[in-house]
């Protein structure tokens, strides 16, 4: 099966093309530090390169996969309406996979070897938290939450001793500390199993159940910083008097 799969949770947009034989090509385009993410310029960009590589045709593609997040709404919000798009214009079925289960899944296939092993998939999450998700070789122990870093030991609390963990992703790098400091390692800085590998989605994206473009939804978790921020600028702006109605309101259970 010929799949074109991508992944814009993170700032980098990872791009794959899995091919007939099974093979894979990929790119990916990280951003400088405390560059902006070039979702919008780089995903179909990345995605006709390698379409030109491979010497094939987007009417040859058979399956469009998409990372769903959790991660950052703007680049959830691109690689959904560019999976939507494509699979409509093409007319084929799109697949979406969660976002740190392509982490997990690259991560517990280089650690083969550890029967107890599982893997924290962590995805920073900006507001001083990471959506974390535990994994093992089953499938997902706990499905992605945000957590802040204090919260971290209680997930693996929940697990018992003896399970041997490691953390990957952005969301690992930004809390190293606080990961190795409850005893879970983090790979260095450069590996790339801290990366969503594009090629792993495609992998998974083959054998899970496809839809049409409407069946796919960005998975944020959370509320948007902008529909927060909006939220609380505008009851910074109620006048006082207003503010005992509203609250019992919201004591009465009437929607606001």
């Amino acid at each position: 099966m010929i799949v074109l799969g991508f992944d814009t949770a993170t700032p980098a947009t990872a791009v794959a093309l899995r091919l007939a034989d099974g093979s894979t090509l990929r790119a990916y385009d990280a951003p400088p530090e405390g560059g902006r993410p070039g979702h919008t310029a780089q995903l179909l960009a990345l995605a006709r390169a390698l379409l030109g590589q491979a010497g094939i045709v987007w009417g040859a593609l058979e399956r469009i996969a998409v990372g769903a997040g959790p991660g950052t709404f703007t680049g959830l919000r691109v690689g959904i309406a560019t999976a939507r798009g494509l699979a409509q214009s093409l007319g084929i079925e799109v697949v979406g996979v969660g976002s740190p289960r392509v982490l997990a899944h690259a991560a517990l296939s280089e650690a083969g070897a550890r029967p107890q092993g599982g893997v924290l998939a962590m995805i920073d999450a900006r507001r001083g938290e990471a959506f974390l998700g535990a994994y093992d070789k089953s499938g997902e122990l706990t499905p992605p939450r945000a957590l802040a870093p204090d919260e971290f030991a209680g997930v693996l609390a929940g697990f018992g001793s003896g399970r041997d963990w490691l953390a990957v992703g952005d969301g690992a790098l930004r809390f190293r500390e606080h990961l190795e400091a409850i005893a879970v390692p983090v790979p260095e800085d450069a590996s790339p199993l801290h990366r969503i590998d594009a090629g792993v989605l495609c992998e998974l994206a083959v054998s899970a159940p496809a839809g049409g473009p409407g069946a796919v939804l960005p998975d944020y978790r959370r509320r948007p910083d902008a529909e927060i921020a909006l939220e609380g600028g505008a009851a910074g702006r109620r006048p006082a008097s207003r503010a005992p109605r509203l609250s019992n309101k919201m004591q009465t259970g009437s929607k606001q």
